[in-house]
């Protein structure tokens, strides 16, 4: 299963084979009965963008959205512009709320650097 997000964000689990749950987001909760085995991965051009393998779960439908549980502050700090990435926003799930902590990349930010002085 290729996902948006990938080891630019999530590097752990290519580094020393960290283990993160992962399951789908889907908004409808009417969910395959039967489950596949997936590897998770993500778009980068590099055989080590993995965020699961071997991972039992439902078939994603259009819409499905993918969780990588417990991340937290590691993951964020770690995250980098590798492969012309564009870092995500993060956002802090504390029981029922969540809130925004940081707030995604644009292009003009990754290209920032690149500026003439």
């Amino acid at each position: 299963m290729v996902i948006d997000g990938s080891m630019t964000e999530v590097i752990r689990p290519c580094l020393y084979d960290a283990y993160h749950h992962i399951d789908l987001a889907c908004p409808s909760q009417h969910e395959d009965t039967q489950k596949f085995v997936f590897d998770v991965v993500g778009p980068v051009c590099e055989s080590a963008d993995f965020l699961g393998k071997n991972r039992l779960m439902s078939t994603p439908h259009p819409g499905c959205g993918v969780a990588i549980f417990d991340v937290g502050a590691y993951c964020g700090s770690m995250a980098s512009n590798y492969n012309l990435r564009i870092r995500p926003a993060e956002i802090l799930i504390s029981g029922s709320s969540s809130r925004l902590i940081r707030k995604p990349d644009t292009y003009e930010d990754l290209m920032r650097p690149y500026d003439p002085i």
